[in-house]
């Protein structure tokens, strides 16, 4: 077996695969050989899959004030370690001051922006590499008269079968002067990285996406909105990435009429759908939460608990680490409520009121320009092998990397030097 210093080689890359991205992009710099590594897509897929079990973070949206008064974006990480969390250097110069900004979703280390009414930003917040998608396929007006188009719905994920992320946006047309409450027909279009284009589909959209707090969600290959059908009911309106398809899931059957007193807020919870049912005003809040056992099934929403009556607490925001919900208080205040031990932590983070929304991230190497393949699991293992031989061919020819390399792990596992 081949050894570098003391340690073979195999491990050499199993610590590398542990470096923050921001450590590996200094590493981009030291010459071509490890940049091309670097950039490999077998690495980057490689790196995302220890992170995505083992550092998973929230990223959060918020609001705070200038000096002047003025309100300004900032997006954070709160880590698992203690609570604590750290600002972003991210470039919000499309959305530093707008009011409306919207967290769609998160792949793979990306995640997209968009205000509904201008541009659509991807963003690798670890990379601090963005995009702004092309301009709608749709036409900015309707063929029929007196319709006014208006984006209803946008939604971010993951295709499985193109491994490529995708956007998703529902362009509703309505009446002047309809006092219907709904849009008179919607379309549909969908961005992919892996075309670099807008395509139209030829789908009919089932229900009509209606606002609720926290509520998009991606889960099981499709995108998730609060949505009303026709028939006034409320129900969960899904778009599947890879498939294309609407679906339209049930709410729970006590839910079926709209209940203006109430919001719904809709996570992922230890592997399944969870819908948390509270009100909108109040000094006092409880919190019902609702789980779909199996997918789809609307016979198998189950209501697993009910949190409070809890003082100050505005929204759930995020269910983290299994047992652990990051929540809103009414004056800017981010809390965390476990439920096991029933206990209410305040966290140092502040912001302007109702202006948080938070998504669970992963930091990654994955390039919001595409061109990101992922690995076939029939070749992980000769994938790894092509991999590690070519970045230690690399170490061969220029001896100086082996210093930065020894560097790098003297800083972030100084256990290996002892």
């Amino acid at each position: 077996m081949e050894v570098i210093g003391d340690l073979p080689r195999e491990l050499f890359l199993e610590i590398l695969l542990r470096l923050p991205v921001e450590s590996l992009m200094r590493c981009k710099c030291v010459c071509k050989y490890w940049c091309a590594v670097i950039s490999n897509p077998k690495f980057i897929e490689l790196h995302l899959k220890y992170n995505c079990n083992n550092n998973v973070c929230v990223l959060l949206k918020r609001c705070l004030l200038t000096c002047l008064g003025e309100r300004e974006n900032m997006l954070s990480l709160v880590c698992s370690s203690g609570f604590s969390f750290i600002n972003l250097d991210v470039d919000l110069s499309l959305y530093k001051k707008e009011p409306c900004l919207q967290l769609l979703g998160h792949c793979d280390g990306i995640i997209c922006l968009s205000n509904y009414r201008d541009d659509i930003v991807l963003c690798n917040p670890a990379t601090r590499e963005s995009m702004v998608l092309p301009e709608s396929c749709l036409p900015c007006y309707s063929s029929i008269s007196n319709l006014i188009p208006q984006t209803s719905a946008l939604g971010f994920g993951y295709d499985a079968r193109t491994h490529h992320c995708k956007v998703v946006r529902i362009v509703s047309y309505w009446e002047e002067r309809s006092g219907s409450g709904l849009p008179h027909h919607s379309r549909v279009e969908v961005y992919s990285l892996a075309t670099g284009s807008w395509k139209e589909l030829n789908v009919v959209v089932p229900a009509h996406v209606w606002y609720s707090p926290c509520f998009e969600t991606y889960f099981n290959g499709a995108f998730h909105w609060y949505a009303i059908d026709n028939n006034r009911n409320e129900v969960i309106l899904s778009f599947h990435m890879g498939k294309e398809e609407f679906q339209v899931i049930p709410m729970p059957s006590a839910l079926s009429f709209y209940d203006y007193s109430t919001y719904r807020s809709l996570f992922v919870w230890n592997g399944r759908i969870a819908l948390v049912i509270y009100p909108r005003k109040g000094i006092e809040k409880s919190f019902q939460i609702y789980v779909m056992k199996e997918y789809g099934v609307s016979e198998s929403w189950t209501k697993i608990l009910t949190i409070g009556p809890l003082t100050k607490v505005e929204m759930p925001l995020a269910f983290w680490k299994n047992d652990e919900i990051l929540m809103e208080g009414s004056d800017g205040l981010v809390v965390s409520y476990n439920l096991k031990t029933q206990e209410l932590k305040d966290l140092p983070i502040y912001g302007v009121p109702k202006s948080f929304a938070t998504l669970l991230y992963i930091n990654s190497l994955v390039s919001v320009k595409g061109g990101n393949r992922m690995l076939d699991g029939d070749n992980a293992g000769e994938n790894v092998s092509t991999l590690v031989t070519f970045f230690f061919s690399s170490l061969q020819i220029i001896k100086t990397d082996c210093l930065l390399l020894k560097s790098l792990l003297l800083l972030h596992f100084p256990c290996l030097f002892r």
